[in-house]
């Protein structure tokens, strides 16, 4: 594989590098079928991606019209593959059974391993013969909308498709691997500014962020509004705050230690609000909320920026919605894309019809979407929050931080790229921005 990368880097010219020879199999992290069963009775917390996630050489599948083989130097863990790793809440098998549905290409994706990872940075090697926007050569970054764009109900918003996916979670050959196989219509120009590994860690959290936030299908921030940000230093969070910013509004951010606060005022929000310190208990048990406890939050958020949210950024689920949909303002709008602490949501509804707001779902990005967030990254309007990097070898751990929510913004994972730091064009666009914007996560993470 290593030669492989250094004919890529050698060889620019798209006939050159269109003319390498791929290998029969490539190194991959993946997930085994026979392993669904191995985390029974086992709590959720303690169910360990170390044990479930593999890195081994899987065969490399026969290329479709419409797509591309992509040379990974870098991508990057996101909670999919937490998920995909502890069978839960689903195990991902059945997802690539399905997809059998679609005929041949889509048979390929039925197999008793589930290559893993839904964000990528590298380099087109291969494309299909439908393919004609990108060529042997481009250096891309990869989105995870895997959508069939020849269904008419993918067209007018991509997302609402009855096919719709994400990309290396409910279909194969993911991202977490030294290749990887995907539709031409996830490719994206790789900010130049950037190393492979910055650059990798973007797309499903920017996408997303900017999905509920900016574009018209999520909450259509304006400028000046209030913006509550929970996990306003996490994967989601990190792109919140720096639209909210970006756009004109202000944020207030919400975070579990002194440490994350102190990021989060130096990565622009002035408007924190410390949990660990304030010490809410927004459930007195597991089956009751406190509304005083609401009233507590809602008044901290009034005392920070004089009145209510006119928006949530809502993705922690069961342990905030309650609280989210009480301090939002009178009209306002809750916008969620997870429920990271538990799927069955409780909230009193008399505070969300008499107060006229909002909930509003959301979940990734259309193609449009995506390529307007990596445009403004491109732009070094918005920077990664890249707080720590490990090699495809210790996968496995990488995504255990994550799992237990021991990480910061986002963790990258190397792939072919031998080093970090490598993969960057344009360094009078990086000299102008600093490296402290950069690298504001991996500077405060002391990594």
């Amino acid at each position: 594989m290593q030669q492989l990368y250094k004919a890529i880097m050698t060889d620019t010219s798209p006939e050159s590098i269109a003319g390498i020879e791929l290998p029969k199999s490539y190194r991959a992290a993946f997930v085994k079928k026979d392993e669904i069963g191995m985390f029974d009775g086992i709590p959720s917390r303690e169910k360990d991606p170390r044990k479930s996630l593999h890195v081994g050489e899987v065969p490399l599948p026969e290329l479709a019209p419409d797509e591309a083989y992509i040379a990974v130097m870098a991508s990057a863990i996101n909670f999919n593959t937490v998920w995909t790793s502890i069978f839960e809440p689903l195990p991902t098998f059945p997802f690539l059974q399905r997809m059998t549905k679609l005929g041949k290409w889509g048979a390929r994706h039925d197999l008793d391993w589930h290559v893993v990872g839904s964000d990528a940075s590298g380099v087109v090697l291969k494309v299909g013969s439908l393919v004609r926007n990108f060529t042997p050569g481009d250096k891309v970054t990869v989105h995870c909308n895997y959508v069939d764009d020849q269904d008419f109900t993918s067209h007018d918003d991509s997302m609402l498709s009855s096919n719709q996916r994400i990309w290396g979670f409910e279909s194969n050959f993911g991202g977490l691997a030294d290749l990887a196989v995907v539709k031409v219509n996830q490719l994206m120009p790789k900010p130049a500014h950037l190393s492979w590994e910055e650059a990798a860690c973007n797309s499903l959290c920017c996408s997303t962020a900017y999905r509920m936030l900016v574009g018209p299908n999520g909450a259509r921030m304006k400028q000046g509004d209030i913006v509550l940000v929970w996990g306003a230093t996490g994967g989601l969070g990190g792109y919140a705050v720096q639209f909210v910013l970006n756009g004109g509004g202000v944020p207030v951010g919400v975070v579990s230690s002194r440490e994350k606060a102190e990021l989060l005022r130096n990565l622009g929000c002035k408007a924190v609000i410390d949990r660990s310190e304030k010490g809410y208990k927004f459930w007195k048990d597991d089956n009751t909320q406190d509304e005083s406890e609401w009233r507590r939050f809602g008044k901290d958020i009034r005392e920070l920026v004089g009145d209510d949210p006119d928006i949530v950024f809502e993705h922690p689920g069961r342990s905030t919605f309650g609280a989210s949909v009480f301090v939002a303002k009178r009209g306002g709008t809750i916008v969620t894309c997870a429920a990271t602490s538990g799927y069955m949501i409780e909230y009193d509804n008399r505070h969300l019809w008499m107060k006229l707001k909002t909930i509003k779902g959301s979940h990734f990005a259309n193609y449009k979407e995506a390529w307007e967030a990596n445009k403004l990254i491109g732009l070094g309007k918005i920077h990664p929050i890249l707080s720590a990097v490990y090699p495809l070898e210790q996968v496995g751990d990488a995504a255990w931080q994550v799992h237990r929510n021991l990480h910061e913004g986002k963790i990258g994972i190397l792939c072919l790229a031998p080093e970090e730091g490598l993969g960057i064009d344009d360094l009078h666009l990086r000299q102008r921005i600093g490296e402290d914007r950069i690298n504001l996560f991996r500077r405060k993470s002391g990594k």
